[in-house]
């Protein structure tokens, strides 16, 4: 049975649970649940902390897990990234007071730096030759400069609304892009059967999220140019219709460019364009 991690809680969470519920898993029916076996699929859920999952993940018997990119590197296990999710992106930035002489990644010598990611923040500046104390807070490092523990902090930040609100200015280049991941057990191979089928479960959500089905009627000395605005994943479907004269075509399109594809298909002919949203797919 495979063992897999979710975020019990945080941002990362409902967008996990709801990825593994579309991919066809059974989740958790009571929130106090830690645990949820589905026999039908052949895996265990265990629902624990962000910051943890990384470590059973990477030292402990959980087979994979859903975690952030930012909260692996800080781990120090030897958890391996699988593929990308496609949610929770974020930044990993410096920020110190307003008014504060902090201005570039060379300002942090010798200060003190408050964050909740040690280890991710000591590694990034040694490995920029900066010498600095790393001071660890679990979370709500913003109060951490106007208490007098650290001189500047180091935090994911999505609009940075809540450093401004503290009083504190982002700079210099972002330590790092994070965004979930799934990441995988160094004891479990990479080819895996178990671990191939989640990722194709997963990697059809992202695909039906991702783009829709597009059907339209084109006129038979027109599909080329039909075709080359809209190619699809291998090529599309065509299918004669009773005015032999037209076409019928299906495909594949990304869903940020519908409305793009629409005006350029009906452009070169095409009508009766019908948008079709995508429930599941494997590609």
């Amino acid at each position: 049975m495979l063992r897999i991690a979710v975020p019990n809680k945080g941002m990362l969470s409902e967008p996990a649970w709801n990825m593994l519920e579309e991919a066809g898993y059974r989740l958790r029916s009571n929130p106090r649940q830690l645990v949820v076996e589905d026999p039908d699929n052949d895996v265990e859920l265990f629902y624990l902390r962000p910051l943890d999952i990384a470590v059973y993940v990477g030292r402990g018997t959980i087979d994979v897990g859903i975690t952030g990119h930012d909260l692996l590197l800080n781990s120090g296990t030897d958890a391996q990234e699988v593929m990308d999710l496609g949610f929770g992106a974020s930044t990993f930035r410096f920020a110190a007071p307003q008014d504060s002489d902090i201005r570039e990644l060379a300002d942090i010598d010798g200060k003190r730096v408050a964050t909740s990611f040690d280890k991710l923040v000591h590694d990034y500046l040694t490995e920029h030759g900066i010498q600095a104390e790393t001071i660890h807070l679990d979370g709500a490092v913003e109060s951490s400069v106007q208490l007098g523990v650290a001189d500047l902090i180091a935090d994911v930040v999505s609009t940075g609304t809540t450093l401004r609100n503290a009083g504190l200015r982002i700079f210099g280049d972002p330590i790092v892009h994070s965004e979930a991941v799934l990441i995988r057990s160094p004891r479990l191979e990479p080819d895996d059967e178990r671990l191939e089928r989640l990722e194709r479960r997963l990697q059809g959500v992202l695909t039906a999220k991702r783009y829709v089905l597009m059907d339209f009627d084109i006129p038979v000395d027109r599909i080329s140019a039909a075709v080359d605005i809209t190619p699809g994943f291998e090529s599309p479907t065509i299918s004669p219709l009773h005015d032999k004269q037209w076409s019928a075509v299906r495909v594949m399109v990304p869903k940020a460019k519908v409305n793009q594809l629409m005006d350029e298909l009906y452009a070169v002919g095409a009508r009766g364009i019908i948008v079709t949203a995508i429930q599941a797919t494997r590609m």
